[in-house]
């Protein structure tokens, strides 16, 4: 008898609004998908569209106004602050289109930080700082500060580091937002391969050429989804899925 496989993700009914007063601002509207391990799903949107709000509350950097959030088969409610910090840290890798790098401190160093906060054995640091930096292919410049880097090479750095703790789903929010069109392929081959590679992968973008490498693409506008399609079927295309 087979069992069903429990969703990495489950979300029903989600909703956040923001309040100022007596003014209240929907951000995200109703919205419901699942996503399982080891899919790559992009979101997208125009500008106030949701996107970054709904990647905040999959990554528990915010909580959801209404709604269920599962993540890997447990809801969000019962996760208390000191198990989220310890999901965000273990299970989650950020890619963020700022890179959120220490500036005066060398890309080993960078890559490694995350480790500092996890309960892995001090022993292995260094091994899987390594591991990450040959994934992007920047072994030749574990040494260098990050402040000397170009752009793209920032952008792999910020990568190796959601990948040391060996995460089971990776957020990019805008990843190649900050780059020039040559140095965000590579960034996007580089995500390519980790979803190829049994990563989990969930990308914000409004740029066509990043959603299309995706397999399924969700669509937001004013904060609910209006079109939730596989990349293979190329339906998209035929109806202006992006813009």
């Amino acid at each position: 008898m087979s069992t069903q496989k429990i969703p990495l993700i489950l979300v029903k009914g989600l909703e956040k609004i923001y309040y100022n007063g007596e003014i209240s601002t929907p951000a995200v509207q109703g919205v419901s998908f699942v996503v399982q391990e080891g899919q790559f799903v992009a979101i997208i949107g125009a500008s106030g569209s949701g996107k970054s709000t709904l990647l905040h509350i999959l990554g528990f950097l915010e909580r959801q106004t209404k709604g269920d959030y599962l993540f890997d088969g447990k809801t969000m409610s019962a996760y208390s602050e000191e198990d989220l910090a310890h999901i965000r840290n273990k299970k989650i890798g950020f890619v963020f289109q700022s890179f959120n790098l220490l500036k005066k401190t060398t890309v080993f160093n960078n890559v490694r930080l995350p480790l500092i906060y996890s309960k892995v054995k001090e022993s292995l640091w260094d091994d899987l700082t390594m591991e990450a930096i040959e994934k992007v292919g920047l072994t030749h410049r574990k040494d260098y500060e990050t402040s000397k880097l170009s752009g793209g090479e920032k952008q792999r750095v910020a990568i190796a580091r959601a990948l040391v703790n060996k995460p089971k789903i990776i957020f990019a929010d805008e990843p190649t937002g900050n780059l020039d069109s040559r140095s965000g392929q590579v960034i996007m081959d580089i995500i390519q391969k980790l979803h190829e590679s049994g990563h989990t992968i969930v990308l914000i973008t409004h740029e066509k050429y990043t959603s299309e490498m995706a397999e399924r693409i969700i669509k937001l506008r004013d904060g609910k989804i209006v079109s939730d399609l596989s990349v293979d079927s190329r339906h998209f295309a035929k109806e202006g899925f992006v813009k």
